[in-house]
């Protein structure tokens, strides 16, 4: 007699789609330092196993000074981007589920889970704005290094009252971290 299992989750009530398993497949990042937000992201773009873009831009712009960190779905974060308002130099996440939680620091996407302990133990209020592009950078290059759905090069923004300044670390620029 076979035996059967029964999803303590499931209700008629619930789609489907609601109880599936979440892939962000990226790393995503935004830090405020003392005179702004950096915000960062790795730039590769999978499908399953599959890399299907190497240079994906997941920092998108809302206006002059709101800029937008995709993970998941892309069609969905666009769609999201497109609604988002809030105010300069303030960090919200919006995890699975559709929490808002103002913060300081945050980080998303499947590489996130392979340095929370790097963040908690480097973070620090009130960083200048070169030590938070530096935090960021080192941040995204762990994750890139130990996250297979991450990868390529990281994309930044420093969002000031002034403006946004972007710019790219290359693979071959990225940082040097032991990896014995």
């Amino acid at each position: 007699m076979a035996a059967s299992v029964v999803n303590a989750y499931s209700d008629p009530c619930i789609p489907e789609w609601m109880n599936a398993p979440h892939s962000t497949g990226t790393s995503i990042m935004a830090c405020e330092f003392n005179g702004g937000v950096v915000i960062g992201a790795d730039s590769r773009t999978t499908t399953g196993a599959y890399i299907a873009n190497r240079v994906t831009d997941k920092l998108t712009r809302i206006s002059d000074h709101i800029y937008c960190c995709r993970s998941g779905s892309a069609a969905d974060t666009q769609a999201i981007a497109d609604i988002v308002t809030y105010h300069l130099r303030q960090i919200y996440s919006v995890p699975i589920g559709g929490m808002v939680q103002r913060q300081q620091v945050s980080i998303g996407g499947s590489g996130s889970s392979y340095v929370y302990g790097y963040v908690d133990a480097n973070f620090k209020p009130n960083m200048s704005k070169e030590e938070a592009i530096k935090f960021v950078t080192n941040t995204l290059t762990l994750a890139i290094l130990r996250d297979g759905s991450s990868g390529g090069v990281v994309r930044l923004g420093v969002i000031t009252e002034a403006g946004v300044e972007r710019s790219v670390v290359l693979g071959d620029q990225l940082p040097k971290f032991y990896e014995g």
